[in-house]
């Protein structure tokens, strides 16, 4: 049954299954090393007297993060063969500094280990991202595909988690962490296995977040390519997403803080109460995802708007009714709004993006939602354990942010050079080239299209 779903419609021909299974691991190795390091230094130190060495954490892990990350989805730009072998080599790497973790459990290079795990976590996120559409069945949108990914890997988080949380209650972190590297191992041999298709690049189009950008260097130094840039209606859904992700980040971390901060010294009260706020994102990330799968939203950017209201919604109401319970729902429901805001984001890409520039967009796209989310977590470590501190600077950012998304919306913008101005709603397709050599642009393209409409009718 397990091979039925993940071979269905056409996925088992097309190579997507196979993309399926590497990012399956991708999720079973964040899930396995949550567990691992569920009590060492870092979760263990969310006390008033240890947060500076939590801040100074934080400095380590997200501060190095925030330069990296907007080099990775440029970098896809350059990169015209190897996917496969760089996606193998995020979970190679992830392997080595799981040893480098288990050995130095309990001194300071835990810390630039750890680090170096998120960034290659990330990396291949960004990866898959641009990977998606070349093993894209001809009998499945994109959208469908990118929510059934997320559902087989959130399973596989679940299932892969708890053996490791076995592991880590029987023999310790160390070994939860060896077995973690075990199965970033077992992810190099599952990259390597998805089709070489996915490394021909022939036609595509760099994407760009800028409304006018430069043309894109070549590798060989020859003519430099055209940049596609984002439509405003992908740019909007850009800022929604980053928004619903800010929101889930900053309750990843927050939470945990507070539940420690308020229940120190019942370690079984702890445990019960962030295993309860934890399964309550999870399942909001499968519904949201599901209801993905299953369901065609005609008006993408409307469910991105009303999911951040519900956010807000919930995060007000946190800060004005405080407890872990409402907390609770409020994780179910921004981690149901964040999975239909990224179904929304790949409705619109799949609709507004010319087909040769959707790799790019992805690959760009992925890298804003996770920043967003390293913000989100660096505001829950930073902010004071208080619930009505908290979600009260929380609900502000949150209705700047979407302020600025139905500013974009509208062609406007609260910061100059970051909004929709003079966008058009949809890019216009890169000009294609003729079989006698010229180009022809859009209105040529409108008339072809046109002609071979009235063709088909006619026939």
């Amino acid at each position: 049954m397990f091979r039925s779903a993940t071979t269905a419609d056409g996925a088992g021909t097309s190579g997507l299954s196979s993309l399926t299974y590497a990012t399956m691991m991708n999720y079973a190795a964040d899930a396995a090393i949550a567990v691992a390091l569920a009590n060492t230094l870092f979760f263990a130190a969310a006390t008033a007297e240890s947060r500076g060495n939590v801040a100074l954490y934080l400095l380590i892990t997200v501060a190095p993060f925030a330069v990296v990350a907007p080099v990775i989805g440029p970098l896809l730009d350059r990169v015209q063969r190897g996917r496969r072998v760089a996606m193998a080599v995020t979970f190679g790497g992830r392997s080595l500094l799981l040893v480098v973790m288990a050995v130095h459990l309990e001194d300071w290079l835990l810390y630039p280990a750890a680090l170096g795990f998120m960034v290659l976590s990330k990396s291949f996120n960004v990866l898959k991202a641009a990977v998606t559409p070349r093993v894209l069945p001809p009998d499945i949108t994109l959208v469908k595909t990118n929510s059934r990914i997320s559902v087989f890997g959130l399973a596989a988080g679940g299932v892969v988690g708890g053996v490791a949380a076995g592991f880590a209650a029987l023999l310790g972190s160390e070994a939860a962490l060896w077995f973690t590297a075990v199965v970033c191992v077992a992810g190099v041999w599952l990259c390597l296995r998805i089709p070489g298709r996915v490394e021909v690049t022939e036609g595509e189009t760099p994407a760009s977040l800028r409304a006018e950008p430069p043309a894109a260097p070549t590798a060989a130094g020859g003519t430099p390519r055209r940049r596609q840039p984002m439509g405003r209606s992908v740019v909007v859904a850009l800022w929604g997403n980053g928004t619903a992700r800010l929101l889930t980040g900053f309750l990843t971390l927050f939470i945990a803080f507070v539940v420690k901060a308020q229940t120190e010294g019942s370690p079984g009260q702890q445990l019960l109460l962030l295993g309860a706020f934890g399964a309550a994102g999870g399942a909001g990330s499968f519904l949201g995802n599901g209801l993905g799968a299953r369901m065609h939203f005609g008006k993408p950017e409307q469910v991105i708007v009303a999911s951040i209201v519900a956010g807000l919604a919930m995060a007000v109401t946190v800060a004005l009714v405080q407890g872990i319970v409402v907390a609770t729902v409020t994780a179910l429901v921004a981690g149901t709004g964040s999975a239909l805001c990224k179904v929304c984001l790949d409705a619109v890409i799949q609709r507004d993006m010319p087909e040769s520039s959707r790799a790019s967009a992805f690959g760009r796209s992925e890298t804003v939602l996770q920043l967003s989310w390293v913000i989100g977590g660096a505001l829950g470590v930073l902010l004071p354990p208080t619930y009505w501190i908290g979600f009260g600077t929380v609900s502000v950012l949150f209705a700047l942010s979407l302020t600025q998304t139905v500013l974009v919306r509208r062609g406007s913008s609260l910061l100059p050079g970051f909004g929709g101005g003079d966008r058009p709603l949809q890019p216009d397709p890169v000009p294609r080239r003729r079989r006698g050599g010229s180009v022809s642009t859009r209105h040529e393209l409108e008339r072809e299209w046109s002609t071979a409409d009235s063709a088909a009718d006619d026939s």
